[in-house]
């Protein structure tokens, strides 16, 4: 069930949220019970058979997979809990991590690997068809995160209901935010005031609306002028012009940008309606004036993961240079493998990973040598160029997970291509002749509006941040007392907010033409 559909947005939402204030009136844990089954009902909407021989096109596997993992997690964190720095609370964690990788690797990897053995040794092991989970990638690091602050003493005692909302609620149960329970539990909790309910009502609706927007008015018309560069560039018909080239990136840049940042918005909000903050996970990445900035305002959540759990479980920056940039390195490529089970993900992880083993070094370098900084504008615009070349692997790893003509070969042809154009290696031609044209050239215009709509406006969490829409805004803001002098175009409860909230629905769904899955959607 996708946010951007009419069964999510006229029946679901509104049954849910109602239910809930009714019940929350005179029981906040018979709301949460609801909560947790209304979560249940959304995750089992989506759910293949995996066995072709079965007519039925529904099964209740997937969802007892997630209850049972949620079972097995809690009573092990409850044993870790108890059993902090100690061999038994080692062995257990162990376990469990293990345990909640090898089903990540199974549901996720499997196909990678037997792919790879294929292609070195001719072989063939002739594995059955596997499908990808929904949300297996964020949920299992959800519960990677609990068990090893159980066994470092961080976790209190929780019910099951409440870790079973935890993992399972459905604004972020797909695609995130990737939350701690320290965020989470608390709010569940407690209770709310009813004057702190309508205004969470009003944050959340408005919240949610801007994200709908993003997603299906910008980030679905974006996808339109993407999809045919990157397609005729696998067709290997001809070689994209450097205009094309550099046109496919930004587009697709920037339609991930507004798909999953739409996303999380729309997460935000949709929680924010039940009393419920998550944290930010964008922060205007394309403001960026370093890769090592960029990682603090592109997926958030993510990058926060990867920085407590793998970069610095593996050392960080404290045994000297070269272990901490192999540690960099480590961890990007562990990332790039997060996002898709393929070699051109693990590329554009690797890519990332030296530039910010770059970026780093530089950052020593001139302060070594007392360097003043880049002025900030030809910096974003230099960050925006190397993060905008690494999508192109990023993007091709859909060509390389194709079930039907996908291959490692094509998707890095492809890639290798590409870049090649966008870098003056096919020529300095900047538009093909109208007979050659694979999209208009006022197509390619938008890519560019939308570039500087990123770079000259506020983003969606500033425009709301008078009433705290997330968790973390001030963190990344700086400013940690007063929100300051209310601007202009900062949101407010008014009647003239209230309708351009509306505009903003009523234009999302007169874009409803077809419901397209976000890019994130089975990560």
């Amino acid at each position: 069930m996708l946010f951007n559909s009419y069964t999510f947005l006229v029946l679901f939402l509104p049954l849910t949220l109602v239910v809930f204030q009714l019940l929350r009136q005179s029981s906040q844990r018979a709301a949460m019970v609801w909560l947790v089954a209304m979560s249940l009902v959304y995750y089992g909407w989506w759910n293949p058979n995996p066995d072709p021989n079965q007519a039925s096109a529904w099964t209740p596997f997937y969802l007892l997979l997630i209850c049972t993992s949620c079972c097995i997690n809690f009573f092990i964190g409850r044993y870790l809990a108890a059993h902090t720095f100690t061999a038994k609370g080692r062995g257990i964690l162990a376990l469990g991590l293990s345990a909640n990788l090898g089903v990540l690797f199974y549901y996720k990897y499997i196909g990678l690997f037997e792919r790879t053995f294929e292609a070195i040794t001719g072989g063939h092991f002739n594995l059955p068809d596997v499908v990808l989970p929904l949300g297996l990638s964020f949920f299992t690091f959800q519960k990677i995160a609990f068990l090893v602050d159980a066994y470092r003493g961080k976790t209190k005692q929780y019910d099951f209901l409440d870790f079973l909302l935890f993992v399972t609620f459905f604004p972020q149960l797909i695609a995130g935010p990737i939350v701690h329970h320290n965020e989470i539990m608390p709010q569940i909790q407690r209770t709310v005031s009813p004057s702190r309910r309508s205004m969470d009502l009003s944050t959340g609706i408005s919240l949610f609306a801007i994200g709908l927007f993003k997603k299906v008015v910008i980030a679905d018309n974006l996808a339109k002028v993407a999809n045919p560069l990157f397609i005729l560039a696998a067709r290997g018909d001809r070689d994209l012009t450097m205009a094309e080239a550099w046109t496919a990136a930004i587009s697709f840049g920037l339609q991930l940008y507004f798909d999953f940042s739409g996303y999380s918005d729309m997460a935000i909000g949709a929680a924010r309606l039940f009393g419920i903050k998550l944290p930010v996970n964008f922060h205007s990445p394309y403001k960026s004036v370093s890769i090592v900035d960029f990682w603090r305002r592109w997926h958030i959540t993510l990058s926060r993961f990867l920085r407590d759990y793998v970069y610095f479980s593996l050392g960080g920056n404290r045994k000297g240079p070269f272990l901490r940039y192999s540690n960099l390195l480590i961890t990007m490529l562990l990332g790039g493998l997060w996002h898709g089970a393929g070699w051109t993900y693990i590329l554009w992880g690797g890519m990332h990973g030296m530039f910010l083993c770059v970026n780093h070094a530089w950052f020593a370098f001139r302060k070594k040598h007392s360097i003043k900084a880049l002025p900030k504008p030809v910096a974003i615009v230099l960050t925006c160029i190397v993060v905008f070349a690494a999508w192109v692997p990023f993007k091709a790893g859909g060509l390389e997970l194709d079930p039907v003509h996908g291959s490692a070969a094509r998707a890095l042809e492809a890639t290798k291509s590409i870049l090649a154009s966008m870098f003056g290696f096919h020529g300095w031609q900047s538009w093909p002749n109208l007979a050659s044209q694979e999209i208009k050239i006022e197509w390619s215009q938008r890519a560019f509006m939308c570039l500087l709509i990123v770079w000259l406006l506020p983003n969606s969490q500033e425009v709301m941040r008078r009433y705290h829409p997330a968790l973390g805004l001030r963190g990344l803001t700086g400013k940690t007392g007063s929100p300051g002098p209310r601007r202009f175009w900062q949101w407010r409860p008014t009647w003239q907010w209230a309708t351009f909230i509306i505009l903003l629905v009523a234009g999302s769904i007169y874009q409803f033409d077809k419901v397209s899955e976000f890019i994130y959607f089975q990560f």
